[in-house]
C-alpha cells in the first residue's frame, strides 16, 4: 500500500514495516516450532488485536496446534490502560493439562496479561507461554516479560497490523505512531 494513503495521513511516522513484521513473524514462528517440538500447543489469540498477528504466525508454525480465543479488555477507547481487566468473551473449550501460548498483539502495562495468566492457571493449564508482536516494557507495572517478542518499541501509542485507537486503523499494513492530535482531540 502506498504510503501516501489517505489510511495513513493520522500517522506521524511508520516505526515497523511490513516487510519487517513478515520477516520477524517468520523467524518467530520457526523457534516457536523449534522450543514446542513434539507438543501440541494450544493458540490462545486474544481479541481482537492480535488477530492479524495470530493469523500470520500460525501459519508459519509447522507442529499440529488448535486455537482458541478470548477477549479482554482494560483500554474502552482510551490510550492507557484503566487496570480493571473485564473477560468480554472467555475459553469455548477445556485447556486442563494443555501447553498453552498466549498470542498478544502488544504488551504495555501488562496488567491484562497477569490477569489472564491466573485465569488460565486456574483453568488448570499445564505451561502457558507468551508471543507479543510488541513489547513495550517502559510501560509495565507489573512483573511480567514475554517469552517471545517480534520488536521491542519505544514509549509511543501505536496503531496498525491489528492494533487500534476506537477501533480504527486496524488494516494499516505496518506499524506506525498515531498522531498526538488524533487522540488528545477535545470536543
Amino acid at each position: 500500500m502506498d504510503h501516501n494513503a489517505v489510511i495513513y495521513k493520522d500517522l506521524d511516522r511508520i516505526l515497523v514495516t511490513k516487510e519487517e513484521i513478515a520477516a520477524s513473524v517468520k523467524a518467530l514462528g520457526e523457534q516457536i516450532t523449534r522450543d514446542y517440538a513434539g507438543k501440541e500447543p494450544v493458540l490462545l489469540g486474544i481479541l481482537n488485536g492480535a488477530i492479524v498477528f495470530f493469523s500470520d504466525l500460525m501459519r508459519e508454525l509447522d507442529l499440529p496446534v488448535s486455537i482458541e480465543f478470548m477477549a479482554v479488555s482494560s483500554y474502552g477507547s482510551a490510550t492507557e490502560s484503566t487496570g480493571v481487566v473485564q473477560i468480554r468473551k472467555d475459553l469455548d473449550h477445556d485447556i486442563t493439562g494443555k501447553d498453552i501460548l498466549i498470542v498478544e498483539d502488544i504488551i504495555d502495562s501488562g496488567m491484562t496479561l497477569k490477569f489472564l495468566l491466573g485465569h488460565l492457571k486456574y483453568k488448570g493449564a499445564k505451561s502457558i507461554r507468551i508471543a507479543t508482536l510488541l513489547d513495550k516494557p517502559a510501560r509495565r507495572r507489573v512483573d511480567l516479560k514475554p517469552d517471545y517478542a517480534c520488536f521491542q518499541i519505544p514509549d509511543a501509542f501505536v496503531v496498525g497490523y491489528g492494533l487500534d485507537y476506537d477501533g480504527k486503523y486496524r488494516n494499516l499494513p505496518d506499524i506506525g505512531v498515531l498522531a498526538p492530535r488524533i487522540y488528545e482531540q477535545t470536543d
